[in-house]
């Protein structure tokens, strides 16, 4: 059974920094892509940032210049730096992950709060 288990959430202050990891277990090959999604309070969830197995990266317009997505294949964990963060960058983040033709994958979400 896949799991996804994010950590590294927490209460930040404006302009500070903060990383999340996501491990994943369960997945009898390495995920196509992997990524991180959030949803604010009263918002829909969105994109913030993906990355394949190869190491191509894509980040929301938002947060470019800001936050850094990587990975390591071989300890099956995804990472996300987040600097200078915002008051709206608050929010539940969700790592997720798939194969290009499998069913998609989600953790069960981990809070950052950014305090102005």
């Amino acid at each position: 059974q896949v799991q996804l288990a994010e950590s590294g959430g927490g209460l930040v202050q404006a302009g500070g920094s903060l990383g999340l990891s996501c491990a994943a277990s369960g997945s009898k090959s390495t995920f196509d892509i992997m990524g991180w999604y959030r949803q604010a309070p009263g918002k829909q969830r969105e994109l913030v940032a993906t990355i394949t197995s190869g190491g191509s990266t894509n980040l929301a317009d938002s947060v470019k210049g800001r936050f850094t997505i990587a990975r390591d294949n071989a300890k099956s964990t995804m990472y996300l730096q987040m600097n200078s963060l915002r008051p709206e960058d608050t929010a539940v983040y969700y790592c997720y992950a798939r194969h290009y033709f499998g069913t998609p994958y989600w953790g069960k979400g981990t809070l950052v709060t950014v305090s102005s």
